[in-house]
């Protein structure tokens, strides 16, 4: 039914109760859909449609089409346009972005299975929802579970991801009626492209090696190849699943992390001398002057913390990794900094549910906020240029090139 300029609801139900037509509750609601959006259309244009006046400020132009998913069935709506500016009805269903969506899905999850705390139900009103059925939030939920799934099984085929970023966020799930700690593993890589993705998301039970190699090998399964270094946090058993699952690569250390456990190694107040002497090791123009300083400030810290400077030079070719590769990217891929950026994000929409239903809600939800991620980076510029990326995948790691020699380094005075 075409629609017309001026909406008269009560002759246009009277033609549908004397048809007989078999819609007429969807009648009923595109009829009143229709006379609401010409009244709002008319308030805009300051008159009624074909009435002139001289306080019009507007006039129609037409109208646009659009279906409008109602409990009645699929109602296609005529939409006035204006000729100056445009008009939307506000009230109309709008499109949630996929992790709204999951963020309405798992909260509403937790109030029907009576695991959210009165905070949550604050928010649940917030939200809007104040009576929601099991069916309403299974619907929901399964189209959202069909996008997240999709994302993350869909094929790595962005040819080499010379750079992959691992991190393990830990959350809080009910499982037998227990509150149990789970570990979500995430994995970020740069394509062939220079952009970044998120390649691969997975819920465990432990964050230690038999955990990271699943994940790994769920991630060479689907494609992933050509890694030449994962930059990561020390988790337990990553770097065995790593030479497990992506022979060839190495474990670059972050040394954002790494500092904050050296310096429990030494009392408070050494604390920040101590991390000025270990930033310098990075503020060096080379490979070869990053090294030497590196020994430099192992001798200056082993003069008053032997226990401290043991520690640095345990974790020397961790640290150092980054330095076999071109200069212009070390700030990159030296630490996980680029992760913890995205896992800010995750957070602020996971503190909001708390204690999730299940793990099938922690994969919705993460999955959702990582999928928007991802075409957010799409979008944008490249995280590396293509020459650069080249450049890295020509180089060749020697693992022995971490060696020092027998010289000994001279002390920086305090």
């Amino acid at each position: 039914m075409a629609a017309s300029e001026s909406v008269n609801p009560v002759e246009l139900l009277r033609e549908q109760i004397e048809g007989a037509s078999p819609d007429v509750l969807q009648a009923m609601v595109k009829t009143f859909a229709q006379a609401l959006m010409s009244a709002e259309a008319d308030a805009i244009c300051g008159a009624a449609y074909g009435q002139r006046s001289d306080e019009r400020v507007n006039s129609r132009n037409g109208y646009r089409h659009r279906e409008w998913d109602t409990r009645t069935g699929t109602i296609d709506l005529a939409i006035p346009k204006l000729r100056q500016g445009s008009y939307f009805p506000d009230w109309l269903l709008t499109h949630r972005r996929r992790a709204e969506q999951a963020l309405v899905s798992v909260v509403a999850t937790s109030y029907l299975l009576g695991v959210s705390t009165r905070r949550v139900e604050k928010l649940v009103e917030q939200l809007g929802i104040r009576q929601l059925s099991k069916s309403q939030v299974s619907e929901m939920a399964a189209h959202l579970d069909a996008q997240v799934e999709a994302f993350r099984n869909r094929p790595l085929d962005a040819g080499h991801y010379t750079f992959v970023w691992m991190d393990a966020l830990t959350m809080k799930v009910r499982e037998a009626g227990r509150t149990v700690n789970v570990h979500a593993l995430i994995a970020v890589g740069v394509n062939a492209d220079g952009q970044r993705e998120v390649l691969g998301l997975d819920v465990a039970s432990d964050e230690d090696g038999a955990g990271w190699l699943a994940f790994l090998r769920s991630l060479t399964a689907r494609g992933l190849a050509g890694v030449r270094l994962v930059i990561s946090d020390a988790h337990a058993g990553l770097v065995q699943a790593i030479g497990a699952a992506l022979p060839g690569a190495a474990w670059q250390r972050c040394r954002t992390h790494y500092l904050r456990n050296l310096l429990t190694k030494v009392p408070k107040s050494a604390q920040p001398w101590i991390a000025t002497l270990v930033r310098t090791i990075f503020d060096q123009p080379d490979a070869e002057a990053v090294r030497a300083q590196f020994a430099r400030v192992v001798a200056t810290i082993e003069a008053r913390f032997p226990a401290a400077a043991e520690h640095l030079d345990a974790a020397r070719d961790d640290l150092l990794a980054f330095t076999g590769f071109p200069r212009e990217i070390w700030r990159q891929i030296w630490s996980n900094n680029p992760q913890e950026r995205l896992n800010k994000e995750i957070r602020r929409r996971t503190d909001v549910v708390g204690i999730f239903p299940n793990r099938p809600a922690i994969i919705r939800l993460v999955g959702a906020v990582l999928a928007e991620q991802t075409d957010e980076w799409t979008e944008g510029r490249r995280y590396m240029g293509l020459e650069l990326l080249a450049k890295a995948r020509l180089i060749t790691l020697d693992t022995d090139q971490h060696d020092t020699d027998n010289t000994e380094p001279t002390p920086i005075a305090a």
